[in-house]
C-alpha cells in the first residue's frame, strides 16, 4: 500500500511525526544554511563540527529530544544531502532530488518510521513542482520492499511501511499538486514492474499478464484484448507458438490500448514477457537459473507504465503488447535446426532455443505494426547476455532505425535516471543472421550478440520508426542507488512514462 501524502504549510518546527527530514545542498564553505525557524541551531551544530556537508547520498540522524531542549517536535531529525550546488544540467538536479528521497526512505525504513515529515528544499535550476515530483519518486522507490512470501518476523525486526508523508511546501499552488501526482504515478508504475518481476515463475505466468491487463482496463479508460493459443494458430504466430511448445502453460498475447483521439499519433510499445527461461533444449547452466524469472521485465515495464498512462490520459495514443510464455525443455519443445514461420510469413531457422526472446517479440512487432499502424515502435527486452559484457549493469543498450526517435529515448532515459547507450545497427550485422535454409536464423554467433539480436527484430518493423532497448543488464543488479534496492529495478518503466509525457508530434 502506497503511503498517504499530505502537503502542508505548517512551520518546520511544528511538523510532528516519527522523523523530520531536511534536505541540504553541499556547501564547501559551510557559511550558508537555509533558515528552518527554531530548528536552525539544532541543524547548525553538526555543520560546525564538520559532521555533515550535504554531499550526495550522505545523511546524518539526530535525536533532538535527548539532552538539550529542542524546538523540533519530531522524535528524529534527518539531514539528507542534495549534493554540490550548480549541477551540470537539469536532469542531474532531478536525479539528486530522486537520490535524496531514496536516502530518506532508507533511513525511515531502518528506524521503522510510520509518519514521516519532509521539508521541500529549493534546488537551483528546478521549479518547486519538479523538486517535489522527483523527491516523491525517490521516497516511494527507495522505500520499496517485496515481502509477500516471507513469514512475519516476531523478534522486532519485521519491516514497517511508512503510512503518511507530510511535505512542507512554500506555497499551496496547483502545480505542486501536479508534481506530486506525476511523482506518484511514475514511482507506482516502477514499483508495480518490480512486483511482477519479484514473483516466482509459478507465481507470475502468462495468465497473470492477461489478468493484470484486464484489471487496468477496468480501472482506466483502456481496452484489453488477449489472444489465446487458438488465435495465435489462426494468425500463424510461429515464433510465440514455437517457444511455447515445450510448456504446460498456454501462451498469451496481451494488448492494452489507450486512445486519446483519432487525430493523435500512436506509440506502440512491445515488451518481452518470458515468465521463466530455462533455455529450452539449449538448456542454461543450473547455477543462476533462478534469476530467469526476471526474463519478463520488458513486459512488466510495458504493462506497468500503462497504469500511469491511464491515470494521466496523455494526448497521444499508446498501444502496449506483451507476448507471454515460458521456455521449457518438454518433449515437444522447439529443437535446434527447426524452422518456424513468423506472423507475416518470414521463416526462421532455430540455431539456439535459448535465443527465444526475439522469436516472441518478432510476432508481436509484426502483428502490432500491421494492425495498429503506429507512428513509432519501442520494444523492451532482457534479450542478450552480450549487452552486459558490453555495458555492464549501468546502461541499457539502445538500437534503432530512426535517429529522431533514438534521441527522444536517450533524453527520456536521462530525465528518468535510467541512462541508455546507443549501439550501431549497420547492414554488415544483418549478414550474420542469414540462413542457408530459411529467410533468417535466430542467432548470429558470439560476435556482436546484442546487435545481431536487434537486427533480427529489425526484420519485422519495416520502415516504421523503431527503437529496441536491451535491458538485460539493468533490469536487475542495476547501478546501486538509494532508490533502487537489491533485485529487479523496474528499469524502462519510467523512461517510457517520460517518453509519453513529453511526446510531440514526430514527422517522418
Amino acid at each position: 500500500m502506497t503511503a498517504k501524502f499530505v502537503l502542508t504549510r505548517k512551520k518546520a518546527e511544528n511538523l510532528a511525526g516519527d522523523m523530520l527530514a531536511c534536505c541540504f545542498e553541499h556547501d564547501k564553505k559551510k557559511k550558508t544554511l537555509n533558515a528552518y525557524g527554531g530548528m536552525e541551531k539544532t541543524i547548525r551544530t553538526p555543520l560546525i563540527h564538520n559532521d555533515f556537508y550535504g554531499k550526495t547520498g550522505s545523511s546524518l540522524l539526530l535525536y533532538p529530544d535527548s539532552g538539550v531542549k529542542s524546538a523540533v517536535k519530531c522524535s528524529r531529525l534527518l539531514l539528507a544531502g542534495l549534493g554540490l550546488k550548480n549541477p551540470k544540467d537539469k536532469d542531474e538536479a532531478r536525479e539528486r532530488c530522486r537520490s535524496c528521497g531514496g536516502v530518506i526512505a532508507v533511513a525511515a525504513g531502518k528506524h521503522k518510521v510510520q509518519r514521516l515529515a519532509v521539508i521541500l528544499p529549493e534546488v537551483r535550476g528546478l521549479k518547486a513542482e519538479e523538486v517535489l515530483e522527483c523527491l516523491v519518486e525517490g521516497l516511494l522507490l527507495g522505500g520499496y520492499r517485496f515481502h509477500k512470501y516471507k513469514k512475519a518476523e516476531k523478534n522486532g525486526d519485521e519491516p514497517v511501511a511508512i503510512r503518511e508523508i507530510h511535505i512542507r511546501i512554500p506555497v499551496d499552488v496547483k502545480n505542486l499538486r501536479n508534481g506530486l501526482a506525476r511523482g506518484k504515478n511514475a514511482a507506482e508504475a516502477g514499483m508495480q514492474a518490480r512486483d511482477m518481476a519479484n514473483e516466482p515463475g509459478n507465481g507470475w505466468t502468462p495468465a497473470s499478464f492477461a489478468k493484470f491487463g484486464r484489471m487496468l482496463a477496468k480501472r482506466y479508460k483502456l481496452n484489453c484484448t488477449v489472444l489465446e493459443k487458438k488465435d495465435m494458430k489462426a494468425k500463424k504466430m510461429g515464433g510465440l507458438l514455437g517457444v511455447n511448445q515445450g510448456s504446460a502453460e498456454a501462451p498469451k498475447l496481451v494488448i492494452l490500448e489507450y486512445r486519446a483521439s483519432a487525430k493523435a499519433q500512436t506509440i506502440l510499445l512491445v515488451g518481452k514477457g518470458l515468465t521463466f527461461d530455462s533455455g529450452g533444449i539449449s538448456l542454461k547452466p543450473g547455477a543462476g537459473m533462478q534469476d530467469m524469472k526476471y526474463d519478463m521485465c520488458g513486459g512488466a515495464a510495458v504493462l506497468s507504465m500503462m497504469q500511469a498512462v491511464g491515470a494521466e490520459e496523455p494526448d497521444v495514443n499508446v498501444i502496449a503488447i506483451v507476448p507471454a510464455t515460458d521456455n521449457m525443455p518438454g518433449g515437444s519443445a522447439l529443437k535446434p535446426g527447426d524452422i518456424v514461420r513468423h506472423y507475416g510469413g518470414t521463416t526462421s531457422e532455430i540455431i539456439n532455443t535459448d535465443a527465444e526472446g526475439r522469436l516472441i517479440l518478432a510476432d508481436a512487432l509484426a502483428y502490432g505494426i500491421e494492425n495498429f499502424k503506429p507512428d513509432c515502435v519501442v520494444d523492451l527486452a532482457t534479450l542478450t547476455g552480450a549487452v552486459i559484457v558490453g555495458l555492464g549493469h549501468h546502461r541499457t543498450g539502445l538500437l534503432g532505425n530512426n535517429q529522431k526517435l533514438v534521441k527522444r529515448l536517450l533524453a527520456a532515459g536521462k530525465r528518468a535516471g535510467e541512462p541508455l547507450w546507443q549501439l550501431p545497427l549497420d547492414k554488415e550485422y544483418v549478414k550474420q543472421i542469414e540462413s542457408d535454409v530459411a529467410d533468417i536464423k535466430n542467432t548470429g554467433g558470439p560476435a556482436a550478440g546484442t546487435i545481431t539480436a536487434a537486427a533480427y527484430l529489425q526484420t519485422f518493423v519495416g520502415d516504421t520508426p523503431w527503437v529496441h532497448l536491451d535491458i538485460a543488464g539493468t533490469a536487475w543488479n542495476f547501478t546501486k542507488k538509494s532508490y533502487i534496492p537489491k533485485g529487479p529495478s523496474g528499469t524502462g518503466t519510467r523512461t517510457l512514462v517520460e517518453l509519453v509525457r513529453s511526446w510531440k508530434k514526430m514527422n517522418p
